[in-house]
């Protein structure tokens, strides 16, 4: 029988949490095998699979909606679709990007200001925190 893993094993051979499987499956990511009469529930390398896809996507930035989405485009002739997908996240990704890079700007500025300005004054990285900062964009967005 292929199919040998309890949800524990699942989730251990997944590196995921057995709730985190259980979330999966009431999600629809995962399904969730039928329980034999008086026996549990087995999975096999084919929930591994999924669960790892899932997992790698995560990473990459895609949300559960957008895993599901992509989950929906798997049989291969939807690429074009999932492309697209891809690239709309893509474009997330390069917008994230230029944000930290103006923080990282701006900080840098201000760790280098915390070591130049010297003598009784205001700290200038706890000020410009009170003033707000214009340079990172609106800090309720």
């Amino acid at each position: 029988m292929a199919d040998t893993l309890t949800i524990g094993g699942l989730a251990k051979a997944a590196g995921v949490n057995v709730e985190t499987i259980r979330y999966y499956q009431r999600r629809g990511l995962l399904s969730e095998p039928e329980r034999p009469p008086g026996g549990i529930r087995r999975y096999g390398a084919a929930d591994i699979g999924r669960l790892t896809f899932v997992k790698t996507a995560q990473r990459l930035g895609f949300s559960l909606d957008e895993v599901a989405e992509l989950l929906r485009l798997e049989d291969g002739t939807h690429c074009e679709e999932a492309s697209a997908l891809a690239e709309h996240k893509l474009a997330d990704v390069r917008k994230k990007i230029e944000g930290l890079q103006r923080i990282e700007q701006v900080l840098d500025e201000m760790v280098h200001r915390c070591h130049t300005e010297r003598g009784n004054i205001t700290c200038p990285l706890i000020a410009s925190l009170h003033e707000g900062l214009s340079e990172v964009g609106n800090p309720r967005e």
